[in-house]
């Protein structure tokens, strides 16, 4: 059996989405066959989709077509009896064409009785679709309520657009559950006995007929809408928690404003197919599936039924023929989740996230809900979600990523499912000694316990704090004497940016390209990746990069004589964990050496053994100017940065009466983080961590190498220790051009001739574009070895800031080598698993 089906659009630019449509199928056919006249004539209908063959869950097959009247429903309203020809004159079309049902979409809400009319007049069924439209809107709610944990009996609900037909079959379900309503009507001078005519006697108790919506802004947060004049909500009237099921096209919550997140607006109506369901000529997964109106849907359902019958024509929808339709639909495959806001998916924690607004009053109950252990992973990215950053709790969603912890102990996370992860990340070089070392741990609880005075920086001298600044300089390379202590990483480096320019007077910085030392505005300024800059442009003047590891163009730059420092990173970190030309760093030292230019050199991810010496620079000799510390230096338990210099620096700087307090930190240099920061060393010197880093990072490397030399995707394992980047070489570039030229060709007609008479501005773009586009599919692939190896093997990895086809190893020191043959095993079977193309 065939359908067709009369949509139309819903908005101006839908309305504009369709004429495009028009005019791209009207070119090529006239590409494909020349110049006729009556190729390019006055069209009743235009052609959008035709469907091939639909298959159902249960083995049911159709077939049909949809077409659009390309009006508006203000442009309907104008001239009802007109359209209504119009549409008269499309069944019969689609019936020539062999369609035994066709759908209206909403043209009868729209043009009201005209739909009886038409009904009438048709020579085959037609069918509004607003049964099954009621049903999705119903389960909707259904679904709300079970979210929400509320007990419908004890809820209420405003109808807007009541008694129109689906709000008027729509109250009578939600009353069979037990809610009171509020019925909103158009305000006419009809009374209250008309008004409630239209529902039997024993519902009357449960309903308030009001006549304007101002009312239920206070009295709801539950609200339902299909009325047809659309744009009639406003989310800022809306109580915190509201959700608003609109089932109007157009809608009736105004889009303007719409962007609260503590209400929650959906498209009721609609259906999504199930996966197993089948839409003709699917192809790469792609198909239109997705949030279906409701009355295409009842259309598809009814054909699949092989029922060619009105089913849904009129103001009176029986209730029994709106659960029928459900029924069938759901046994056919279609449902009424997931649910949408403006077209975009609205996953069930957004509705769960609105439960505070509902158990106000019932704490204890909502007491036992908090305690489950799915709730409290859910209230977690609620709250992140809410309150820190939305955007990367929908990224980390996204990639299959957004685990929430609950315990951590050595390389080993325990998520709230009691799911045991490894931690290849450790804080991005935080953990050197793992998670929770004892070590550290007894230090801050024997020094909390014991009431130690930690807060008196600035006002007395912290024993700790000078105490951790002493067995630093011992250890560290170089002649350091002084210590200025902060909150992290980038906080030491605008640290060491202001000594050097306080000691030396002068004011230019160099620094490396591809490097990152934070994201302040003065660390920034040195920090060799566009993408983290330009949106903070001006930054510090006076700072010019050069290539890392390029000596040339450093020595051609210091020749100046006004560089103030040169900032380097042994290894390149967040740039992709690159490593520079051996020799590299010795003629630095020595150029800065003869140019009188400070050396800055910022440990704050190779530092304390990570590389398998205590310091990465230590591998060459190198003995900084200036060196910075962070990250692990409290073992990841205490924020902590350090800016190591030379007491001729320091004094060269802040050696004065006017000048000793330039420079300060209210919670830097606390006792509390120096207690951390000295169980630390005491423990990377008492296990020789940098020895493990040493020997089984070579190791760890070395079986990278073999166990990816067999896939080109993987294109270089590199770095030194236990800083290991994996870099990722899987090109698209050409791809998107060859798919662009495959479907020219393969269209009918002469498209690649139709593309040079492109502007020139618009090939530009689409240029630019796609380069953009290639470079994030070559993203995407490495993105998919990080949720792989999250959701299959149980291990947490990331890519880098600057790079995201690099993927960071970087596990804390403690690691065993059974944990990094248990790595190398899983990282050979997600290689096997994406080795569809080996490049």
């Amino acid at each position: 059996m065939k359908f067709g089906f009369i949509a139309h659009p819903t908005s101006t630019s839908l309305k504009r989405y369709v004429k495009m449509l028009d005019i791209l199928q009207r070119t090529s056919r006239d590409l494909e066959i020349g110049y006729h006249r009556e190729i390019w004539q006055r069209e009743n209908l235009i052609p959008f989709i035709d469907f091939c063959r639909i298959k159902s869950i249960n083995g049911a097959s159709c077939e049909g077509v949809i077409h659009y009247l390309p009006l508006t429903a203000e442009e309907m309203l104008s001239s009802a009896r007109t359209v209504q020809k119009r549409v008269l004159n499309g069944i019969e079309k689609l019936h020539e064409e062999g369609a035994e049902l066709v759908g209206l979409g909403g043209f009868t809400s729209i043009v009201g009785k005209r739909g009886i009319e038409t009904a009438n007049q048709s020579n085959i069924p037609v069918t509004s679709g607003n049964s099954l439209t009621t049903y999705a809107a119903y389960k909707a709610f259904c679904q709300i309520f079970d979210w929400l944990e509320i007990h419908p009996e004890n809820t209420q609900v405003a109808i807007i657009g009541y008694p129109g037909s689906i709000c008027l079959a729509l109250s009578k379900l939600l009353l069979d559950l037990g809610c009171k309503l509020d019925l909103v009507h158009s305000g006419s001078e009809k009374s209250k006995e008309e008004l409630l005519k239209h529902l039997p006697d024993k519902y009357h108790d449960q309903v308030n007929l009001v006549s304007n919506i101002e009312a239920c802004y206070q009295r709801n947060q539950l609200f339902a809408a299909a009325t047809s004049s659309g744009g009639i909500i406003d989310p800022a009237r809306l109580q915190a928690g509201s959700i608003v099921v609109d089932i109007a096209l157009p809608h009736d919550v105004i889009r303007a404003g719409a962007d609260r997140n503590d209400v929650l607006l959906l498209e009721g109506g609609c259906v999504t197919a199930a996966r197993q369901v089948k839409f003709g000529g699917e192809s790469l997964n792609i198909a239109l599936k997705q949030q279906i109106n409701g009355c295409l849907a009842e259309t598809i359902v009814l054909t699949l039924e092989q029922r060619n019958e009105c089913f849904s024509i009129g103001r009176y929808l029986e209730k029994e023929k709106v659960l029928e339709i459900g029924a069938i639909a759901e046994r056919h495959g279609f449902h009424a989740y997931p649910f949408a806001s403006f077209g975009e998916r609205v996953e069930k924690d957004r509705v769960i996230n609105l439960r505070r607004y509902y158990h106000r009053e019932s704490s204890a109950a909502h007491y036992t809900i908090e305690q489950s252990e799915i709730s409290r992973r859910e209230k977690a990215l609620q709250r992140y979600r809410n309150h820190i950053n939305p955007m990367m709790a929908d990224f980390l969603h996204m990639q299959r990523c957004d685990q929430v912890f609950d315990t951590a102990k050595g390389c080993t996370l325990i998520n709230t499912n009691g799911d045991k992860f490894l931690d290849m990340v450790s804080g991005y070089g935080c953990l050197n000694l793992g998670h929770n070392p004892d070590i550290v741990v007894k230090a801050l609880q024997d020094f909390l316990g014991n009431s130690t005075a930690n807060f008196i920086q600035y006002v007395s001298v912290p024993q700790q704090t000078a105490l951790l600044a002493e067995k630093l300089c011992e250890i560290a390379p170089g002649n350091m004497e002084r210590v200025f202590f902060s909150n992290s990483g980038t906080e030491a480096v605008e640290a060491a940016l202001k000594l050097a320019k306080a000691a030396t007077g002068k004011s230019r910085f160099i620094y490396a390209k591809n490097s990152y030392h934070g994201k302040t505005l003065g660390a920034l300024s040195v920090t060799g990746r566009e993408k983290h800059r330009k949106h903070f442009i001006p930054l510090i003047p006076g700072c010019e990069s050069v290539p890392f590891g390029d000596i040339d163009a450093l020595k051609n730059v210091l020749e100046s004589g006004d560089v103030a420092a040169f900032i380097v990173e042994p290894i390149q970190g967040e740039g992709g964990v690159y490593t520079p030309p051996e020799g590299y760093l010795t003629r630095v030292q020595q150029l800065c050496n003869d140019a009188g230019c400070l050396l800055i050199v910022d440990e704050i991810q190779t530092g304390l053994g990570r590389t398998g010496r205590m310091f990465a620079c230590e591998w060459e000799g190198i003995k900084p100017d200036i060196l910075v510390l962070a990250k692990s230096l409290s073992g990841g338990l205490i924020p902590i940065g350090a800016t190591l210099s030379s007491r001729q620096i320091w004094d060269a700087a802040y050696g004065t009466t006017g000048r000793f307090l330039l420079h300060t930190s209210t919670f830097g240099g606390c006792n509390i983080a120096a207690v951390a920061g000295l169980a630390v060393l005491e423990g990377i010197f008492q296990n020789k961590l940098y020895d493990n880093a040493e020997k089984l990072g070579q190791y760890f490397k070395n079986e990278l190498i073999r166990v990816t030399k067999d896939y080109p995707f993987i294109g270089e394992v590199r770095g030194q220790g236990l800083m290991i980047g994996i870099q990722f070489a899987n090109e698209f570039e050409g791809a998107i051009e060859a798919c662009a030229r495959e479907f020219g060709t393969r269209l009918p007609g002469d498209w690649h001739l139709t593309y040079r008479f492109f502007p020139d501005e618009v090939r530009e773009h689409l240029s630019a574009a796609i380069d953009k586009m290639e470079e994030s599919l070559a993203e995407m692939f490495c993105m998919r070895f990080v949720s792989k190896l999250n959701n299959d093997h149980q291990i947490l990895t990331f890519v880098t800031a600057n790079s995201s086809t690099v993927i960071r190893i970087q596990p804390p020191l403690v690691i065993s080598k059974q944990e990094v043959d248990y790595f190398i095993a899983s990282f050979s079977m997600v290689c096997e698993e994406m080795s569809t193309f080996l490049n």
